[in-house]
């Protein structure tokens, strides 16, 4: 129960920041637009990645030492081009949340982007796979620990996916869309700056 409870504490604080992905579900949340396929791919990714860094996988990104820099390289350009898709968004604006009207965006287009926004990303490796794998390690019952993190995931993003909708308010006026999009925006060229000077 230790264990698992101290898998549940460092996985819910690592994924607390704001960053692409709860970017992208805190926008699907809002707009109510196939939330639930939102945040459960992004927890799944999360548990299956977990799953990886206490089973040791995290030896192999050590082992090849390029495969970060890919890592990294595919990262910020997603994120750039992601970004700048956001502050188009903004500039142009007259989105309002209409909660009774068809999803805008298909269930493969935001499934597609959800992914790479989780697989593409070098952060998510660092503290799924090597950082959590590695804190596994001081633990007798790794698979309990694993499985606390991994409730932690899920119960962020579903809250996060969920919870989002009673912003609902907020979101009826055009100017709020915007600012969300240039925060966005910001935030994924933000984190595409940090992996191009390797921070």
């Amino acid at each position: 129960m230790q264990a698992a409870i101290a898998g549940f504490a460092l996985g819910f604080s690592l994924i607390l920041a704001i960053g692409a992905q709860n970017a992208f579900v805190l926008r699907q949340g809002i707009r109510r637009e196939h939330v639930f396929v939102t945040v459960f791919t992004c927890a799944l990714s999360d548990a299956i990645l977990i799953a990886a860094g206490v089973a040791g996988f995290g030896a192999l990104a050590r082992a090849i030492p390029w495969l970060e820099w890919a890592m990294r390289a595919f990262g910020a350009a997603f994120l750039i081009w992601y970004g700048a898709r956001n502050f188009w968004s903004a500039w142009q604006g007259g989105e309002v949340l209409d909660a009774g009207g068809e999803a805008r965006h298909s269930l493969r287009g935001v499934l597609l982007t959800v992914l790479a926004l989780t697989w593409l990303n070098p952060h998510v490796y660092l503290d799924t796979v090597v950082l959590l794998g590695s804190v596994s390690a001081q633990y007798d019952d790794k698979i309990a620990f694993a499985l606390g993190a991994m409730a932690a995931s899920f119960t962020f993003f579903f809250s996060l996916g969920y919870g989002a909708r009673l912003l609902a308010p907020l979101f009826a006026r055009p100017t709020s869309w915007r600012v969300l999009d240039v925060i966005v925006g910001a935030t994924m060229w933000s984190i595409a700056a940090k992996l191009l000077i390797g921070a």
